[in-house]
């Protein structure tokens, strides 16, 4: 059965260089992976020991590629093409389909194919430049090489985990994934807190707090899980914009209490909800003669 594609979100891709104008970056960092990890958690969430490591690690690769992605793209220098080209070699697309007649694409058979191509060739970046290249190409060899050798893909982000800035951060975050995964609750729940007591972190603290939470309620804290929940859904509820109007619930938010619902009724109906104004140009559905909803534009 064919395989989709990694696509890079929007909001990962480099904007285009001008060639008068110097090009600023924003931050944008924290939104893109958050939404990421979310959607990867959902994927994954109370599957257990039935979801495959290999499907794991691909999971934690593709919540964070795309922070790298727009590293490369802010020199022309020939280690950030070198670590575009890998990083590129990563995220194409595994289908054991026939590749159509003509096509010049590269396709993997396998994941575990994929990533041996990918470790080579981030393995060349790491042997012929140094940093900032490097860190970088390293992090990328150990989340890949979950696919392939498990252990010893934990064992280097470990290391990678007590280095500095974003490279440490997100193997940190990958360590976690892998310690939850692997059943070491305790492991997995201590990189968690580590992680939330950062300041500035390229993960948004609800992010962490939310797998931090799940890791509890697997242990049985259901008060501490609780806590936490109510403290990712609470001051999202109340959030609001300039012109003091609702700003919707974030999908960590709103799953945030439905969970603190199902541990603490109670304390989860002090969280009141504000739904933004619906938009002129819609309208709700209505029910039509034949008993199907439709939604009426202009």
């Amino acid at each position: 059965m064919a395989r989709k594609k990694r696509q890079i979100p929007e909001q990962f891709k480099a904007p285009v260089r001008e060639e008068k104008n110097k090009v600023v970056y924003q931050d944008e960092f924290q939104t893109g992976v958050t939404q990421k990890v979310e959607d990867f958690s959902r994927q994954f969430e109370g599957k257990g020991k039935n979801v495959l490591y290999a499907l794991a690690a691909v999971a934690v690769l593709g919540v964070l590629i795309g922070i790298f992605y727009i590293y490369n793209r802010r020199s022309n220098n020939a280690s950030q093409t070198a670590l575009g080209k890998a990083i590129e070699i990563s995220q194409r697309k595994v289908s054991d389909a026939p590749v159509p007649a003509g096509s010049s694409e590269q396709v993997f058979k396998t994941e575990r194919e994929r990533a041996d191509a990918s470790i080579r060739e981030f393995q060349a970046v790491v042997d012929k430049f140094g940093n900032p290249v490097e860190d970088k190409a390293k992090y990328f060899i150990a989340v890949n090489r979950l696919v392939v050798d498990r252990p010893a893909a934990v064992q280097e982000l470990e290391g990678l985990s007590k280095t500095s800035g974003e490279v440490g951060t997100l193997s940190k975050f990958a360590l976690a994934q892998a310690k939850n995964d692997d059943g070491k609750l305790d492991e997995a729940a201590a990189l968690y807190q580590e992680l939330a007591k950062l300041d500035n972190s390229i993960l948004a603290k609800d992010t962490i707090n939310f797998e931090l939470a799940k890791i509890y309620e697997k242990q049985g804290k259901t008060d501490e899980a609780a806590d936490l929940y109510f403290n990712i859904a609470k001051p999202a509820s109340e959030a609001k914009d300039l012109d003091d109007k609702p700003i919707p619930m974030s999908t960590t938010a709103r799953e945030a209490k439905e969970k603190l619902e199902a541990l603490n009724p109670e304390k989860a109906k002090e969280i009141k909800t504000v739904e933004p104004p619906m938009s002129p140009m819609r309208r709700p559905p209505v029910q039509t003669t034949s008993g199907q909803n439709q939604t009426l534009t202009f």
